[in-house]
C-alpha cells in the first residue's frame, strides 16, 4: 500500500438526502474513489457529508449563509482542514441541468461535482480563469481514475 492510499483509508464519507430522492449508483465504489482523490493529494479525511438536495433547498442555504440570491450546483462548508471535515450540498436539479448543457450523463456530472467539492477542500480554487482551468484539469484527472465505470 502506498503512502497516498494510507491517507484515504481512514475517515468516513456519507451521502444524505435533504428534500429529494436520488440514489447514487455504485455508492461504495464512488465513496472509495473520493477517498482515493484525497489520498492522491496527500490529504486525510475525517468526515465528509454529501447532502443531495433540490434547487430551492440549496438556494435557501446560498441566501442565508452566503448572501447570494442565485442557483448553484454545489456549496461546500469546510469544518476542519486537517484531516478534512466538511458538509457539501449538491443540487441534483442543477446537476441534471448541467448534464444536459454539457452533453454528458447525470452520473458523470454528479461525479464531477462531488470531486469538485472535495478538490476545493484540498485547496484548489476556481475564481480566476487560470484557477478554473486548473480545477477542470483536476476534475478530469479524478474522473479518469474511476475504476467502477
Amino acid at each position: 500500500m502506498t503512502d497516498s492510499q494510507n491517507y484515504s483509508d481512514n475517515g468516513e464519507i456519507i451521502i444524505c438526502l435533504a428534500d429529494i430522492n436520488h440514489s447514487l449508483k455504485h455508492e461504495s465504489a464512488v465513496l472509495n474513489w473520493l477517498k482515493s482523490i484525497a489520498g492522491k493529494n496527500n490529504r486525510a479525511i475525517a468526515s465528509l457529508e454529501y447532502v443531495f438536495c433540490s434547487d430551492d433547498y440549496l438556494l435557501d442555504i446560498n441566501k442565508k449563509y452566503l448572501s447570494h440570491d442565485t442557483l448553484t450546483d454545489i456549496i461546500t462548508f469546510p469544518l476542519q482542514d486537517s484531516p478534512l471535515e466538511a458538509t457539501i450540498y449538491i443540487s441534483i436539479e442543477r446537476v441534471k441541468e448541467n448534464a444536459i448543457q454539457y452533453k454528458t450523463t447525470i452520473e458523470e456530472e454528479l461525479h464531477r461535482v462531488m470531486a469538485h467539492g472535495l478538490l476545493h477542500l484540498i485547496g484548489f480554487k476556481d475564481k480566476s480563469d487560470d484557477e478554473k482551468s486548473e480545477m477542470r484539469q483536476q476534475e478530469d484527472v479524478a474522473l479518469s481514475q474511476r475504476t467502477f465505470i
